[in-house]
C-alpha cells in the first residue's frame, strides 16, 4: 500500500491564535542531516531571530537537530501559524540554497495547564537524549529565553 502525504488532513481543524504559545517540529526532506553543517545550521538560527525581529514570533526556546527543528514560540499579533511556518521554512531554505524542509510540520498549542518551562526543558534536552553531546553546553544550536 502506497503511503501518501496527508498534510491537508493534518491541517483540517488547525487554528492559529495570536499570543498563543506553540511547540512546532519541522523535519528535513528525507530526514537528511542538513544541519550537521555549521553554515546551514546558522542560517536557520538566524531565520528564527529574523521572525522574532519582524514581530511574527517571540521565541521562548529552540533546538536545531541535524535533521529537524523544535521551536517553542509565542505567535505574534495578526499572524497565522501556517504563514509563519511558510515564511520561516521558505527563507531558511533559500538561505541554505536548497529545499531542505519536508512539507508540513507538527504543531502543539501549549495548554494553560502545561508548564511552558517544562516543555522548553524537554525541547532543549533533545541533543542529550539523541546522544549528540553529554552536556548541553557543548551543543551550539539551541537557545532559551530564560538564559
Amino acid at each position: 500500500m502506497e503511503k501518501r502525504y496527508q498534510g491537508n488532513r493534518l491541517r483540517q481543524g488547525r487554528y492559529s491564535e495570536a499570543g498563543r504559545v506553540y511547540h512546532v517540529t519541522a523535519v528535513t526532506n528525507g530526514r537528511y542531516p542538513w544541519f550537521a553543517d555549521y553554515h546551514l545550521a546558522r542560517q536557520v538560527c538566524r531565520t528564527l531571530l529574523w521572525s522574532d525581529q519582524a514581530g511574527a514570533t517571540s521565541t521562548l526556546c529552540y533546538v536545531l537537530m541535524p535533521d529537524h527543528l523544535h521551536w517553542l514560540f509565542q505567535l505574534g499579533d495578526g499572524e497565522s501559524l501556517s504563514k509563519v511556518m511558510l515564511r520561516v521554512k521558505g527563507r531558511s531554505g533559500r538561505l541554505c540554497g536548497s529545499a531542505v524542509w519536508q512539507r508540513g510540520y507538527h504543531d502543539h498549542a501549549v495548554r494553560k495547564e502545561e508548564s511552558i518551562r517544562d516543555v522548553a526543558r524537554y525541547i532543549v534536552a533533545n541533543p542529550l537524549r539523541a546522544g549528540l553531546v553529554s552536556s548541553l553546553r557543548d551543543y551550539p544550536y539551541w537557545n532559551a529565553a530564560w538564559l
